[in-house]
């Protein structure tokens, strides 16, 4: 008896991740966002604790498995995808922590404590400077900064009332209270 010729298995590009070219890489990482975008989500939301900012993590993973010079080299896309992401939400959460690091620091403290007259008039020409330093920052920096220290709002009230994102209010913040930090040591120093 001849037993009828096996055909191989239909190759799966998710499973076997050699695009011939650009446009099979497309379908492949097109092919991992219909059949693992909802998972992932879900995965990063639980690391990241926020819908948006695990569709930013997810966006920026899709994105890097889109820029490999060689996804043949990578034998299991969904887990790359997966652990790409999972770095991502920790590269976030790590300038999170910054951010809230110098964003809890008080900036004015200093100038108001042990007020003898030379401090006093020292710490009202600081704060004329800042004064000068903040308006002299671009807008959306300085926005942010004041928004943030002086009026108490968080990132994501101050994101939504300037149409930025909250990772770039983040930015703006921390760019601000350096520089205003570097001017104060400056001062201090001379």
């Amino acid at each position: 008896m001849v037993k009828p010729a096996m055909l191989p298995p239909k190759a799966d590009p998710v499973a076997d991740s050699e695009p011939d070219h650009e446009g099979s890489r497309a379908q492949v990482v097109e092919r991992l966002f219909r059949e693992h975008n909802e998972a992932l989500i879900r995965f990063l939301r639980g690391r990241v604790g926020s819908h948006n900012e695990a569709l930013e993590v997810a966006q920026e993973a899709y994105v890097r498995l889109l820029s490999l010079d060689q996804p043949g080299a990578v034998s299991y896309l969904r887990a790359f995808l997966f652990k790409t992401a999972a770095n991502i939400a920790i590269d976030r959460r790590r300038r999170h922590q910054n951010y809230d690091r110098m964003a809890g620091r008080q900036l004015f403290t200093e100038l108001t404590e042990n007020r003898t007259p030379e401090r006093q008039l020292s710490g009202e020409q600081t704060l004329r400077h800042l004064g000068i330093l903040i308006e002299a920052m671009p807008a959306k920096c300085r926005e942010s900064f004041v928004m943030n220290q002086i009026q108490g709002l968080d990132a994501a009230t101050i994101a939504a009332q300037l149409g930025i994102t909250d990772s770039m209010v983040r930015k703006y913040v921390v760019r601000a209270l350096l520089h205003c930090r570097q001017y104060i040591d400056v001062e201090r120093n001379d």
